[in-house]
């Protein structure tokens, strides 16, 4: 069975949207269709077409739901351009070449220091080293692992919670004069106690019992295919690792725990090992 390797595709702006079928010269139907905002930083749900079962993004393989459905996203610092293919279990179509929209990023300063004051660094650094090693446990026992049935990724999110945006994904940041690596996440600022709710539906995954040394009281949720939200500087949580959330259930309560300069939410969306934009999976407006 010959492949068509041509899909259903459109870019405007950086948003990707469903075109009409492309047709081949035989009129064979498309392989695959996308919707989303391609961008770096960005998403997309795909579609494929009858017969195809398995999708890779540049040679890595993606979930495939049973209806065809699958997700995908975007590093903020993606290169130009993706491979995207589908197959049908017994073949691989021609990749696709996908254009990733590039964006410019802002410089912000942070009246705070890099690291928490009074801690010695080879402390810092045994400190971190457990951290990062919980929260990369807690992403490797999400959806693609363990066959989670969470299905936030197929959901239009919605804002954890109210207040102006106070710091931006993307932003490079400078604590006090010293460079740190760039933020990776949206703040929203908001009083103390605010309710934090599920921007989508998914299951907690770790949910921290004492403050980790920069994020504070720590939230993690997986809302299947690989993409995970993460709440940072909480001061308590409401749900235990483990439990399902429905979208819009409060989770959490927004605190200045960890590295944090007053009260607010940030809340970090990834898939895989990809650092993605809050902002481009909220409706626009």
């Amino acid at each position: 069975m010959r492949l068509d390797r041509r899909a259903a595709l459109g870019v405007v702006g950086g948003a990707l949207f469903p075109l009409g079928p492309a047709r081949s010269a035989a009129q064979e139907p498309a392989l695959y269709s996308l919707r989303g905002r391609l961008s770096q930083g960005g998403w997309a749900v795909g579609q494929t077409g009858r017969g195809m079962t398995a999708a890779w993004l540049d040679d890595a393989a993606i979930p495939v739901d049973p209806e065809g459905r699958f997700f995908l996203a975007f590093d903020r610092d993606a290169p130009p351009t993706a491979r995207l293919a589908v197959g049908d279990g017994r073949e691989r179509a021609a990749p696709d070449l996908i254009a990733i929209a590039p964006r410019a990023w802002r410089i912000e300063q942070i009246d705070a220091p890099l690291r928490p004051p009074g801690v010695p660094d080879a402390e810092f650094q045994r400190r971190r080293a457990e951290e990062l090693a919980r929260i990369a446990a807690a992403r490797a026992q999400g959806s693609e692992a363990q066959g989670s049935e969470a299905q936030g990724w197929r959901q239009a999110m919605i804002r954890p919670a109210p207040g102006r945006v106070s710091g931006l994904f993307g932003a490079q940041r400078i604590y006090r004069g010293q460079p740190g690596s760039y933020h990776s996440g949206l703040d929203l600022a908001a009083a103390a106690g605010t309710p934090i709710l599920a921007p989508a539906d998914g299951v907690v995954i770790l949910a921290a019992t004492s403050p980790f040394t920069l994020e504070g009281l720590l939230l993690m949720v997986d809302h299947g295919m690989g993409l995970t939200s993460a709440f940072l500087h909480c001061s308590a949580h409401t749900v235990r690792e483990g439990e399902s959330v429905r979208q819009g259930q409060p989770i959490a309560r927004v605190g200045m725990t960890g590295r944090a300069t007053g009260p607010h939410l940030h809340w970090g969306l990834r898939w895989r090992h990809a650092r993605l934009d809050p902002l481009l999976f909220l409706p626009r407006g």
